[in-house]
Formats: C-alpha cells, structure tokens, sequence
C-alpha cells in the first residue's frame, strides 16, 4: 500500500470513528434527560462542561503535536529517539492526569457552589477518575497515529463511546428505579465516562504492546539503546512549543459551554428565579447543546478531508491550488452544514416534543442551532490557520472571541436573558471567524461564496420558511395522533422537504455551478451532478 493510500485509508478511519462516537455521545443525553429532573440535568451540564475543558489541558494538545514528532523522527530513521520522546510523552500524561484528577475531585464542591448548583459536585467528582485514564490513552493514540496505526485510535474510540454510553444508562436507569435524586442519577451518568476510558485503554494497551513485539521482532533500537539520548527538557520544550498553540484553539467550544454553565444561574437567577434558572441550565446542556453538536458533524468530516491538501499546498508554495483549496474547504463546511442547521432549527419544537420529556425551551434549542453556521466557519477556519503555520494567531483568536462571549453574556444576560448568553455565544463564533478570514486573506486569495452569497441566503431564507410553515402545519396533528408520533412524523416531513429542496435551490440559484462540480468531494459531486440539468435550463431560457 503507497503512502498516499494508507494516509487516505487512516483518515477514513478515523473520521468514520468520529462520527459514531459522536452519535453516541450525542444521543446518550436524551434518555438521561427524562429520568435525571432539572437538578440533575444541570448537574449532568456542569460536570460535563468543567470536564471537557480540564481534559485538553490534562494532555497539553500532546497527541496531534506527538504524532507528528514520532513520524518525523522514524522517516529519518530514528526509531530510538521517537521511543524516547514517547516515554516523556507518556511521564507526562501520568502526572498532569494524577495532579489534573485531584484537582478536579477537591475543587468540585467549590465549582458547584460558585455556579449556584451545589448539587453538581457529586456528578463533578464522578468523571474526577477520567482524568487519570485519558492523558494516557490520547498519548498512546497520538504516538500510534505516528506510527501510521490509525485503526487502534479509532477502534478505541468506538468502543469507548459504547461502553461510556451503556454503562451510563445503566447505572442512571439502575438509581432511577431506586428512586436516587437526580444529581445521584446525573453521577452515576457521568461515572460511564470511566468505564469507557478504562476499556478504551485496554484496547491501547493491546495495540501498543502488539506494536513493541513487532519492534522487537524487526531488531529497531530501544530508547535506552541510544548513546545520545535527548533530555526530557529538551523534548518538552519541543512539545509544548507545538502543542500549546493547538491545545487553546481546540478549547473555543468547550471554553464557551464551561462560561455558560458557571454564570447561567448567577446571572438569571435574580431574573427568572433559581428554580427556573436551574431548568434553563438543564435545558441548555441536556437538549439545545446536544442538538445544536449535530450539524457540524457531516460539514467538518467532510471539509477534513481537504485539510491535509492545504497544509502540503502551502508547504510547497502552491498558490493556485491553496487558494482553491481553502475556498472549496469553507465554502462545503458551509454548503454542507446548512441544511442540517435549518431542519432542525424550523422543527425545533418537533425535535423537542420527540425526544425530551417536555416542549419547554424549544426556541432555546432553534436560536443556539442556528447560530452553529459559524461554530462550523470558527472550527474550519481554525484548521486552516493551523494548516498554514498560523497556530499562533488563531489561539489568539479564539482568546479574543471567548471574553467576547464573557462580555457579552455580562451585557446581554440582564435584557435578553438566556438568549443574550446564547447571543454571545454566536457571536463568538463569528468574531473569531472574522477575525480568521481576515488573517487568512493576507496570506491567501479565496472567496467563500463571492458573487453567490444573495442566491445562498435567498436559498435559506425560502428554505427556512417552508421548514417553519411544514412544522407548524404538522403539530397540528397532535389533535388526532398520539404527541410522538405526531412530532415524529412532522420531524420527518421538515428534514426531507429542507434535504430535497437545498441543493435543487443552489443549482437553481446557480451558488453550485457545473464547472467547479470536479473540485467538490465526491459525495457531494453524485449528489449535484444529476442536478445540472437543471442549470442548463436556466441558462437556455
């Protein structure tokens, strides 16, 4: 198998494994969400929020930065050092995960108390375990992946995803039949993150140890067989060097959702009562975040795939292919992720009343979801920026957009409410996005849509309202049909007419045009092409 195939081969690997932890991430919340209460819904968003910001800094962005340094060092036939750099790699993911999990455990009842859900420290302390397993899983990942073993990172990932949802469930339905208060259930929920980390690591273990009788076998030098061992200073200095830049872009979401659940209850809780502002917490983590994570998932799969195009682009100073490159990345983040966005945004209510125990909060749900047309940009753009060796500028960036998101959740809080926090947390996104284009157009010439952007949003405004009128029509048949089924089947209507009617609207209004089909993934090349036809008859008359 060439170079080129097996990269290829890796990156469908890991992006098809991506896409179904992500699911079941996802999806786990919402039978949770029936059983856990408001109390325990928001403590289910506390500890998941506080712990999806500790767990990037427990690695330090290590494994992407140690992949690269391990592959490195064995293209120029340096074997020993890689294994060196990997065992101070691995010292170090032992001890932040040891310092990170004390940390997290003791400090627990304080967080919860300052973010006014007390309650939450015990779903806090349940995940504190997680942070001494994942450190050490993303380092064996990271170092695999360098070793060109992509299928062990993505086995470990499914069934990570499997065990961590499985056995939440279990344990959350198990208390909830003993009649245990929500926090308890949100606990016992959080504690699956364990379970799958500890079978995740197992599944590591199996590769790494697979891979070291392979090493043995071929006779490739061990780290301690080096005459000219590198210090464990010098080979963190090279580390952090690459991996801090990379760490603080990749923590704009999970930093945003963190802001939300400690200042929701502080700011609103005067407003609306703590009561209510504890169901709006639950609300917002348990229902709008979980929907609103959909979108992006198809749109950065599919833009990922152009990533490493770009990065080996500018490499080699390839200007005309780096500019069509970046538009076609952003422009299909943006093609992709639209339809998704207005499905579920116009049948918010629908979505809502299918799979949550109430119909509360479903415009909370549509604005957030929305607004992830420039999560998508912010993420797509944050790649790119690092694809072109500007790690630097886009962490600075993404420092810029969350004490906007801080401000403007401060300034908007007290008149919109919880829309003002969900307010900031758009623009955020966008000032970020802003902010990247317009250091990406310095060093680049690209057009995300150029003269199309009217047939683009005429195609989302006519889309948008035809979603909103069919859900609106379709509710109305809780009259005569049980409530599910009902929103079960105007869900389906909304998302085939949105699905249907996109991209005949972008051909039609010629956003999609016949000479640029070639450059698009092929996905979406079968899904246009036989469209065409129709372009050609705009054209004639």
């Amino acid at each position: 198998m060439s170079k080129k195939e097996s990269f290829v081969k890796g990156t469908l690997i890991l992006t098809a494994a991506a896409l179904i932890a992500r699911l079941l991430g996802l999806f786990q919340r919402v039978p949770l969400e029936h059983i856990m209460g408001s109390v325990g819904n928001a403590s289910y968003t506390l500890a998941n929020g506080v712990y999806f910001v500790l767990l990037p800094l427990a690695t330090a962005g290590l494994p992407s930065t140690l992949s690269r340094m391990v592959s490195e060092r064995h293209a120029l036939d340096r074997p020993a050092e890689s294994e060196r750099v990997y065992q101070a790699a691995l010292w170090f993911a032992a001890v932040m995960g040891i310092i990170m999990s004390l940390f997290l455990y003791f400090a627990a009842p304080y967080y919860a108390a300052a973010s006014r859900v007390p309650e939450a420290a015990i779903a806090i302390q349940a995940l504190a375990p997680a942070l001494l397993i994942f450190p050490v899983i993303a380092i064996i990942r990271g170092y695999l992946q360098g070793r060109n073993i992509m299928i062990a990172g993505g086995v470990s990932q499914v069934i990570e995803q499997i065990i961590r949802v499985g056995s939440g469930l279990a344990l959350g339905f198990m208390l909830y039949y003993m009649n245990a208060k929500g926090e308890e259930i949100a606990a016992a929920a959080t504690f699956g993150a364990v379970l799958g980390g500890v079978a995740a690591l197992l599944v590591m273990l199996y590769y790494h140890f697979r891979t070291k009788r392979r090493d043995r076998s071929e006779g490739l030098p061990r780290a301690k067989d080096d005459p000219n061992r590198l210090p464990f200073s010098k080979i963190y200095a090279e580390i952090f060097k690459l991996s801090i830049p990379i760490v603080l872009t990749s923590l704009a979401v999970p930093a945003v959702y963190f802001i939300d659940g400690s200042i929701l209850k502080p700011l609103l809780g005067q407003q609306v009562g703590l009561e209510e502002a504890t169901n709006l917490l639950g609300i917002l983590g348990t229902r709008a975040q979980m929907i609103a994570g959909i979108p992006p998932i198809l749109a950065i799969a599919l833009s990922t795939s152009l990533l490493p195009i770009i990065s080996a682009a500018f490499a080699r100073k390839d200007e005309e292919h780096l500019n069509r490159q970046v538009t076609m990345a952003l422009r299909v983040s943006v093609l992709t992720g639209m339809p998704v966005i207005i499905a579920l945004s116009t049948a918010a209510y629908s979505v809502n009343g299918l799979l949550f125990s109430t119909r509360d909060g479903s415009s909370i749900v549509a604005l957030l979801t929305f607004g992830t047309i420039f999560q998508i940009t912010m993420m797509i753009s944050n790649s790119i920026l690092i694809g072109i060796n500007k790690v630097n500028l886009s962490m600075i960036h993404v420092g810029i957009g969350v004490a906007v998101k801080l401000a403007g959740s401060l300034l908007l809080a007290p008149v919109w409410g919880i829309y003002g926090i969900i307010t900031a947390t758009i623009l955020c996104f966008l000032v970020i996005t802003l902010l990247n284009i317009r250091t990406m157009k310095q060093i680049v010439t690209f057009s995300i849509m150029g003269s199309r952007w009217g047939g683009f949003l005429l195609t989302v405004v006519l889309l948008s309202g035809a979603g909103y009128g069919l859900n609106q029509a379709g509710i109305q048949l809780v009259s005569i049909l049980p409530a599910r089924l009902a929103f079960f089947i105007t869900c389906c209507i909304v998302g085939l007419a949105v699905v249907a009617l996109y991209p005949v609207l972008l051909v039609l209004l010629r956003v999609v045009r016949r000479d640029e089909l070639a450059t698009y993934p092929a996905p979406l090349r079968k899904l246009l092409s036989p469209l065409m036809r129709l372009q050609r008859g705009v054209q004639r008359g």
